[in-house]
């Protein structure tokens, strides 16, 4: 069986994806496409399809919330915005990545012990 580095690369991306989104919105309120191209500019490669049930998912859990804005080029937009609830969230993955980079670092030195034989 053949190691398939793209598709570990995806499931990463996925499993921080809905920090990414905090995270833009916690800087601006923002419209679908707009933290799309966010995303890509990062090399947080995503479709609609992966993005919109994931905002759906986080405005159900208190946060995220939106407003809708008239645009001069096509039909109002959905802009979304991040809650107190949601900066919370924020704060916590803040917390939690912190700790699991510092842990991903420890286990990727090298070890004193890789130096004895036996």
């Amino acid at each position: 069986m053949e190691y398939n580095v793209e598709n570990v690369r995806s499931q990463m991306r996925k499993g921080v994806l809905e920090y990414c989104i905090l995270s833009i919105l916690n800087r601006k309120e923002a419209y679908a496409s707009s933290i799309i191209e966010e995303l890509k500019a990062a090399n947080m490669i995503v479709v609609e399809g992966t993005l919109y049930p994931l905002l759906i998912r986080q405005k159900n859990q208190g946060l995220l919330s939106y407003r809708w804005e008239e645009s001069t080029q096509g039909p109002p937009r959905k802009y979304y915005v991040i809650t107190d609830r949601g900066r919370a969230q924020l704060a916590e993955m803040d917390a939690a990545w912190n700790e699991l980079t510092e842990s991903i670092r420890t286990l990727r030195q090298p070890s004193s012990d890789q130096n004895i034989q036996i």
